[in-house]
């Protein structure tokens, strides 16, 4: 079967995750081809993949100041209905051109709507399908989003989401799944193929990541000037951003690494946002989270929600942080021990149960293509 992936550039989970279940469909022979723009699309040339495609991008997310902006962001992407037509051109000339049995969309719209021009079946993978603030609050412009996103979604034919079944879903207060909508809605687990022996465990450093968006920087220099305070703490900092945090003794600041894992079983604590994929490898881990929050933005606020409801670490509110909140966060979440959760993980093979449902409709397409 020939399979394309069209991964969202936003942060670098989308591509991650697409990463681990393409490769894996690769594997069991399948041919697979990956599209994506921004850092998705340089994440993927570095992993080397082959058939990569740039597509255009669809959304623009800015920050100031260290924080996600709005009305930048909404500002940056007022053009959206030009850029989705513009995405699903693309994904439609790679379906001329490749006649792919399967079109895999992490949070990527255009492709939807091309896969449904042209009777080609859509995976959708998403950790969100309801937008709503902290603590559920909702307003006019998210009901109406929430509405067209519910009825744009039906043009796919699946929906994955890459996360725990209830009650253990991490995107819990991000997700809505209506009683029409659970025939065709899958939680299938994270992607991962996550062997605990592979790896040296420590309680050695502080592992820090924000991803890769310029205005994060500032909470990278907060953190150096904590390291500086504290050298008897090693700040192990990864960084995708285009100007790195400048190093020192005990400040490592890295760019790209090969493989993040290695890290991260290293680490005393993990000091992240509140993005899925982050929090998920922290839970595999079995490392204590401080999740500096963004206050604008609600997806990741939710995520933090849960992970501070099982008790497996700390949020904050990065806008007002401090040097003096931040020392002693760090500090509290040291004391912290998440309860066991790799067992859980065994119990699913997300990769398996994903790769098994692309598999069927693309069974499904061909038998029909015969049919005709």
């Amino acid at each position: 079967m020939k399979i394309l992936f069209v991964v969202c550039g936003e942060g670098l989970g989308h591509a991650s995750r697409s990463l681990h279940l393409g490769h894996y469909m690769q594997q069991e022979g399948h041919t697979i081809h990956f599209a994506g723009y921004g850092k998705s699309y340089d994440f993927m040339q570095q992993h080397g993949c082959s058939n990569l495609h740039q597509i255009h991008r669809e959304v623009c997310l800015e920050g100031v100041g260290g924080f996600f902006d709005l009305k930048k962001t909404l500002w940056c992407s007022r053009t959206i209905p030009l850029d989705l037509l513009k995405s699903a051109a693309g994904v439609s000339r790679l379906l001329k051109r490749h006649k792919f049995d399967c079109i895999v969309c992490d949070t990527m719209y255009g492709g939807i709507f091309s896969g449904w021009i042209r009777r080609v079946p859509v995976v959708f993978i998403t950790n969100q399908t309801h937008f709503n603030g902290h603590n559920d609050k909702s307003n006019a412009v998210w009901m109406v989003l929430n509405l067209l996103i519910r009825r744009y979604l039906r043009l796919a034919s699946h929906i994955i989401i890459p996360d725990y079944p209830p009650p253990d879903t991490v995107s819990e207060y991000n997700i809505r799944v209506s009683r029409n909508e659970k025939r065709r809605t899958t939680f299938t687990g994270p992607f991962y193929d996550f062997d605990p022996s592979r790896y040296d465990y420590g309680q050695k450093t502080i592992f820090t990541s924000f991803g890769g968006e310029p205005y994060k920087l500032p909470m990278y220099n907060l953190l150096k000037t904590i390291a500086d305070q504290h050298k008897e703490e090693f700040f192990d900092v990864f960084y995708t951003g285009p100007v790195l945090p400048e190093s020192s003794d005990n400040y490592a600041s890295h760019g790209y690494v090969p493989n993040l894992y290695e890290h991260l079983a290293q680490a005393k604590i993990a000091i992240v946002h509140g993005g899925l994929t982050t929090l998920h490898e922290a839970l595999l881990f079995e490392k204590p989270v401080l999740i500096i929050l963004d206050p604008n933005h609600p997806e990741q606020q939710n995520n933090a929600r849960k992970i501070v409801d099982i008790g497996a670490g700390i949020a904050i509110d990065g806008r007002t942080v401090t040097r003096e909140i931040l020392e002693q966060k760090i500090a509290e979440t040291m004391t912290i021990t998440p309860k066991p959760f790799r067992s859980a993980h065994v119990e699913f093979n997300g990769r398996k149960t994903a790769a098994a449902i692309i598999s069927e409709l693309c069974n499904k397409r061909q038998a029909n293509v015969r049919g005709r």
